[in-house]
């Protein structure tokens, strides 16, 4: 809504269209619905691609190669890290697209025979490196150019303000995408919004626009705006930085702490939760009590004070050196693998560092189970 109101030349969405790589197709179809009208209005709409774009085979399709395929009008795909020619109602605009590496397109399987998983993560970034300064050296100093991509950078902070240093991940110094042939440099991947380089060219983490768990609870959410002078000289041309919140729905945590001598816990939980702002948001109730105070726990009751909830994610006890996590039925059916992980670590109190670490072997071992039988045939 906000492109369309205001008229914007480009809406660039840095990776990660959609949460996972197999989307539904109601989502498929909600995000052609608003990229269409982009299209018709004359907006142009680029699409870097992200890791969860990415299928688990290299020979699949992404998820966003769809409308290249439709010749969808002002849709581009970034898929390779090279410059695309974007023509914008103000002019032209150079896109130096730096997707989410496919290993096998960067790194041949002869070159990483016999390689650590650490000299391939070092390789893969020294190739990456080379791979944007040699675009950048190219761009046509007469037109603004911007660089867009999807990957993590040294010094970023997740959720909970830790260093952003994961598994596999390959990570670049702001360093690699600091170039003085583009004007802004726009990054995805990680979901926290943050500034990394305040000086020209400005290196931005937008951030997701939703929530997406319980680490980014007190997350801000909104997207980046940025003004550009064709007319300025290279390197100055950008006049204008905003960040726009947007009013995202609320991850909501209950703590309730029931001391044993209470002669109602199911009521101590209520009030607790009476006190938080939990109309259409995402709720977990996590309750610690002594294992006599746990029988007469009434979760029914419970369910019935998150009625005004969106969605109730986990309600787990803590009974006396024990924890439990209930999931109803209902709920439980439609729960993917990668989310009935996410509330596992919910109910476990698994943040940060160690919960993206831990997801992000989980989709590893996923995409292999995935790969195995189209590589076997």
């Amino acid at each position: 809504e906000f492109a369309l109101n205001e008229g914007v030349d480009l809406v660039l969405l840095a990776g990660d269209a959609y949460k996972g790589r197999d989307p539904t197709q109601t989502h498929q179809r909600e995000f052609a619905k608003r990229l269409n009208r982009l299209s018709q209005a004359g907006i142009p709409t680029f699409l870097l691609v992200g890791n969860h774009d990415l299928p688990a085979a290299s020979s699949r399709a992404t998820a966003v190669d769809i409308f290249p395929t439709l010749e969808v009008a002002n849709i581009h795909v970034g898929n390779s890290l090279k410059t695309y020619d974007v023509a914008t109602p103000s002019g032209p605009l150079q896109v130096l697209a730096v997707p989410w590496p496919r290993r096998s397109a960067i790194l041949s399987r002869e070159d990483s025979r016999g390689m650590s998983i650490e000299q391939v993560r070092q390789t893969l970034e020294e190739r990456l490196t080379d791979g944007i300064e040699a675009a950048a050296s190219q761009l046509d100093p007469t037109i603004p150019a911007i660089l867009t991509g999807h990957v993590t950078v040294n010094g970023a902070t997740v959720g909970t303000e830790r260093s952003m240093m994961l598994g596999q991940d390959h990570v670049l110094l702001v360093s690699a995408l600091d170039r003085p042939q583009v004007e802004y440099i726009a990054l995805g991947h990680i979901h926290k919004h943050q500034i990394l380089r305040p000086d020209p060219p400005m290196v931005v983490y937008s951030g997701s626009l939703q929530r997406v768990d319980f680490s980014e609870e007190g997350d801000e959410k909104g997207f980046c705006v940025i003004d550009l002078d064709p007319a300025a000289p290279q390197g100055q041309r950008m006049t204008k930085f905003e960040f726009h919140k947007l009013d995202a729905r609320s991850f909501v945590t209950v703590d309730v702490t029931v001391e044993p001598q209470d002669v109602d816990p199911t009521a101590t939980v209520v009030r607790a939760i009476a006190r938080k702002e939990i109309a259409g948001a995402v709720v977990r109730v996590r309750i610690s009590l002594a294992a006599e105070s746990d029988a007469h726990l009434k979760e029914t009751e419970i369910r019935a004070a998150l009625e005004p909830a969106h969605f109730i994610a986990s309600i787990s006890r803590e009974v006396a050196g024990t924890r439990r996590t209930r999931i109803s039925p209902s709920e439980g059916e439609d729960l993917q693998p990668m989310q009935a992980l996410g509330l596992y670590l919910d109910s476990r109190n698994i943040e940060g560092e160690r919960r993206e670490r831990i997801m992000r072997k989980a989709e590893e071992l996923m995409e292999t189970d995935l790969a195995e039988p189209e590589e076997a045939a």
